[in-house]
């Protein structure tokens, strides 16, 4: 016997939790954006390799979702979300070299916030429009 589906929220609770992760997801987003340039830029010990080579190739994925992400689109949130692995992941290889801890620490955080608020804001404005609809 098939269960009966929960009922959606209300549009006047889910209005502010939506604006709010997105807001957040847009904080998380430019400040992991600029993180990992300021960090290439000023502090990284590039070896010789050339700086907006290795810039472009750490933010071709995060520029790849960024006109979504400002535009609001629960798709492009929805992508961000597996795209921040790869920075939780090389924040994580980050934080075990004593000289780029801080770096990675702040890249892990950073990519744990986007992860979580991009998640809560495709949720919730799939919701959103779901109620919008006419759903119940």
């Amino acid at each position: 016997m098939a269960r009966k589906p929960k009922p959606l929220p209300a549009l006047e609770w889910l209005k502010p939790r939506m604006l709010a992760s997105r807001r957040v997801s847009l904080v998380a987003f430019v400040a992991l954006a600029v993180l990992i340039l300021a960090w290439n830029l000023f502090f990284a010990n590039l070896h010789g390799a050339r700086t907006w080579v290795v810039v472009t190739i750490q933010l071709v994925p995060l520029l790849l979702v960024a006109p979504g992400m400002f535009t609001g689109s629960p798709r492009a949130h929805a992508w961000a979300c597996f795209i921040v692995n790869l920075y939780f992941i090389q924040g994580v290889l980050a934080a075990t070299d004593p000289a780029r801890s801080t770096y990675g620490w702040l890249l892990a955080s950073l990519s744990v916030i986007l992860f979580i608020a991009a998640l809560l804001y495709t949720r919730w404005a799939s919701q959103y429009a779901r109620k919008a609809a006419g759903e119940s």
